[in-house]
Parts: C-alpha cells; structure tokens; sequence
C-alpha cells in the first residue's frame, strides 16, 4: 500500500469509508476479514462450478475432488507470482525474507494462480479422467465470481486503490494505530479516528464490479451459444484482462515498473492476446455428456458398476433366464420339453443362450 497523501480540501458530496480495522481477536486468534474474503470466494467458486459441471452431464463430486488439487495450487501459486514481481519487499536490505510467507497480509496475484491453479486442476482432472477445458468452462464463471469476492478484502486492508479524487464515491482512507505500540499499522491496527487522511479512487470496487460484469457476460454467451472446448475459460480470461489494463493503471499502490509502466499491465495485454486468438481459433460445442462422467470413484452413486461387473451381468441374466425357462417347460411323458429344448439350440446354430 502506498503512503497516504494529504486529504483534499475539497467538499464531499459522499464518500465510501473504509472500515476501521480488518483483524478481529478471539484471544490470541486473529480473525482477518482478507482471509475470509478469500475462504468465502472459493466456496463460491466451487458451488457454482459444482452446478454447472452437474448440469452439463458430469459427476456429483467431481469438482470438490478436483478443488483439493486446485485451490492450494492456486494459492501457492499466486504467492509466488506477488513475490517475483514484487521481489524487492521481502528480499534486500531492511527486508525480512520470512515475510514472503506472510499470505494473509494481502498480496496474490492472479496471473499466478490462474497458472499453478490449472497444473493442480491437470492432476485432478486425470484421476477423475476428465478433459481439463470442459472442467474449465464449468468453473470459469466461479473463478470470476471469486476474484470479486476476494476484492472486499482489500477494501478491509486498506490497500489497492487509485490517486486522491473529489468524485462522489471516492474511498476514505484512515490511519490506523497498533494500540498496543501507538505506532502506525495499516493491516491489522485500528483506527481511533474518523477523519480520512485522503479519499482516492476505489480500485478494488472498480475491479469488482468489473468482475460481476465478467460473470454475467460469459453466463449468457456459455447458454446462448452452448461454448465448450475451453472457449468459455478463454472468454472469462479476455472480459477480466480487458478491464484489468485500465484499472491497473489507475492504481498507486507500489509495484514492479517497465518501461514507466506496471508489470502487470504488460501481462494483461499478453494474456489478452492470448484468450482472443483462442477464442478466433477454436471452435466446436459442448463436449459430449459422457466423456465428463470420467472414471468412478469411491462415494459416487454408480461406483459399483464397473466395466467388468457389467460385463458379467449380462451373461448372469442370461444363464439365470435360461435355467428359469428350463425349469418351467411343461414336460410331458413324450419328452416334448426336451424336444423343444433341442429345436432353440439347432436354431441357435449350437450356441448356448450366454453367447
């Protein structure tokens, strides 16, 4: 977060305040309104996904198996992305390197999540065998849904906002003391006064309303034009990229810089391109229903019907149906139940019922 500037002297017709602290106690235990944020996101995501991947032909439970591989990949993963590009706060002189560890100070990005995430949803996907892009398409719209989500924590750490403004949203931003030294901590202090110390442009409400825009646009192209193959994924990827260039540079806030300019709008730019030459280049429907019913696991409904135990039923209730028939032929003193046995098998070519 970058240091506060002066309010401006200007009235304000009506401002958005930030609330006083992000991080609650219960004893020694900090409840912090980031972390939650974040928990509550993937709930999200994953109960959307869930839905979706029901409602397309898939597993009940798939994609709660798949989640256990994705959302730590994810997480990791977007830790390691803020770390690198922001290399600088946690490595050098001054610097504790232990607080590249530090998750729940905000700091995830979302270029790295995306990309360790899917290497996680890759694993699951193979143990459930399942294509990765019709996985994708189900729960793109939770992921954007998620990051949304994920945005109010910002809005408790304070953090993630544009340049000083007058217009009638701007954010209010507060000094808040650690009580217990009276120094100044923006991420887990309070603050004891009202009085903003700047009111900036709400970067993380920007972005969040964007995001809800996002969602509600790929629901309507996924159920208009039945995309599958990826292609809802890579629309999801397009719609956040194209909004994250413009609020990215309205954002000042520290980052890394090339050329003048944030590294992360040079990622979205990349990406950008990337999501649009998918979506030019690959066509195609929905995948057919059955290649997402995947492999059976334990705990699914028809766990129990097996390749080799359907294989053997059939030939069960075969020889069951002929041994039943047998047994209730009429069988008369001139052996006309034996005879008509005989006349199935010479029409049958010699072959037994099971065959």
């Amino acid at each position: 977060m970058s240091a506060p500037v002066a309010a401006l002297a200007s009235p304000f017709l009506a401002t958005i305040p930030s609330p006083p602290q992000g991080v609650w106690f219960i004893g020694p235990i900090p409840l912090r309104a980031y972390a939650l944020c974040i928990i509550a996101g993937i709930i999200a995501a994953v109960w959307i996904g869930s839905r979706r991947w029901v409602a397309r032909g898939g597993r009940e439970g798939t994609v709660i198996d798949i989640a256990v591989f994705a959302v730590p990949f994810g997480l990791v993963g977007g830790r390691l992305y803020h770390v690198a590009t922001d290399w600088y706060k946690y490595f050098g002189p001054d610097r504790n390197p232990l607080d590249a560890l530090k998750v729940w100070e905000g700091g995830l990005g979302i270029w790295g999540a995306v990309a360790l995430g899917a290497v996680g949803a890759w694993i699951g996907c193979r143990r459930r065998g399942v294509p990765l892009a019709a996985f994708a398409d189900a729960v793109a719209p939770g992921i954007i849904l998620a990051q949304a989500i994920g945005r109010l924590g910002n809005w408790f750490n304070q953090e993630l906002y544009g340049a000083p403004t007058d217009l009638p949203w701007g954010l209010e931003i507060y000094r808040r003391i650690d009580k217990a030294t009276g120094l100044a901590d923006p991420i887990t202090g309070v603050a004891t006064d009202s009085t903003p110390v700047t009111v900036v442009h709400p970067t993380f409400l920007y972005e969040l309303l964007w995001n809800l825009g996002v969602f509600l646009l790929i629901i309507w192209a996924d159920r208009k034009f039945r995309m599958g193959h990826g292609r809802v994924f890579a629309l999801y990827v397009a719609g956040y990229t194209a909004g994250r260039v413009w609020i990215e540079m309205m954002r000042t806030d520290d980052a890394t810089h090339i050329l003048g300019i944030r590294i992360n709008v040079f990622t979205s730019l990349i990406v950008f391109a990337g999501a649009v030459l998918y979506l030019l280049y690959v066509r195609g429907k929905r995948e057919d229903p059955e290649l997402l019913r995947g492999k059976p696991m334990p705990g699914d409904d028809d766990t129990a019907a097996t390749p080799e135990r359907l294989a053997e039923e059939p030939k069960a209730t075969a020889d069951d149906a002929d041994e039943d028939e047998g047994k209730d032929e009429p069988k008369g003193s001139d052996g006309s139940g034996d005879e008509r046995a005989e006349a199935r098998s010479a029409d049958g070519n010699g072959k037994d019922a099971k065959d």
